[in-house]
């Protein structure tokens, strides 16, 4: 996936052709430089009877953990903080249902389960949420300075340029929100799709240790996720806006939106409004609100 077409979790995958990339003889099952998850030591780290996360499963390999999470959603056997992680995803989901892989073990590819006990007109922060918690996570687990991208992308910066190291996704499920996320760990540059993804090693991360990296992600999503609830719901109350405005590579800088129907907007992106919308204040002087669709960073911000 690329940051031109903001779109999915697993921000540099491979596009998919049905075979689901497997090389054949076990290449990448066998590959000593990506071990696997240990489902054990992570449900001993995350579950427990006071916090966020109730179940913790890891799948060797499935189409899609949103589908198959939201599946669980509806009916009806998954319950808030139920977690679904993926060592391999041959079908990852994004916008407009693009489909991309990556080699095994890779990176982190997991769904989370949340029924948010806020006004569900605040339910669309979510997203928003997540890609704050897990740039928080990565400065302090991989040591890796990650921007965001609105509304969904999350990008690291590999010898002076902007590089798409993952995305999030998320969706309506049962009673609640399934949410997506899609990380690059150790994709090496003969593995990248386009020139313009990236990943945590072409980053210069501290770590690709996937399992810290992912108790890390967790728990700062576990963390935002209750201040945000605390409040309400509240992006402003709960720091949630501003956290985001601070982290968001978008702001400040001519873009242009892709709209849903075919429409485009020009204009620069000067503030994320209450709703999570990116505002653009286009060349007639409209401020105008964008609720969804790709955005296109076209010049980097000024200063």
């Amino acid at each position: 996936m690329t940051p031109q077409h903001s779109e999915t979790p697993g921000g540099g995958g491979r596009e998919h052709h049905g075979d689901g990339g497997r090389e054949s003889g076990g290449g990448r099952w066998t590959d000593l430089e990506r071990p696997p998850l240990n489902a054990t030591a992570l449900r001993h780290a995350l579950v427990r009877p006071d916090g966020l996360w109730t179940a913790l499963d890891v799948v060797q390999a499935t189409g899609s953990t949103n589908t198959d999470l939201a599946e669980r959603a509806r009916a009806g056997s998954a319950e808030q903080g139920a977690v679904l992680v993926a060592e391999e995803q041959t079908s990852g989901r994004g916008r407009l249902d693009r489909q991309w892989t990556a080699p095994a073990r890779s990176g982190l590819f997991f769904s989370v389960y949340l029924t948010p006990d806020v006004p569900a007109e605040r339910w669309g922060w979510l997203p928003l949420l997540a890609g704050v918690a897990t740039a928080t996570a990565l400065s302090r687990a991989a040591g890796v300075d990650t921007a965001l991208k609105w509304p969904n992308d999350l990008l690291v910066d590999v010898g002076g340029q902007e590089r798409k190291t993952g995305g999030i996704l998320a969706e309506r499920a049962g009673d609640g929100v399934v949410v997506g996320i899609g990380l690059n760990v150790s994709l090496r540059p003969d593995e990248l799709p386009v020139p313009a993804a990236g990943s945590l090693t072409l980053a210069g991360a501290a770590s690709l240790d996937r399992d810290p990296l992912l108790r890390a992600v967790l728990r700062s999503l576990e963390q935002w996720y209750a201040d945000w609830r605390a409040a309400g719901g509240d992006p402003g109350a709960s720091r949630l806006q501003e956290a985001y405005a601070a982290g968001c590579a978008t702001l400040g800088r001519t873009v242009r939106a892709e709209l849903p129907g075919g429409r485009e907007l020009v204009g620069e992106a000067v503030a994320v409004d209450g709703d999570g919308r990116l505002v653009l204040a286009t060349a007639d002087g409209v401020q105008q609100p964008v609720g969804a669709g790709d955005v296109v960073h076209l010049r980097a911000a000024a200063g």
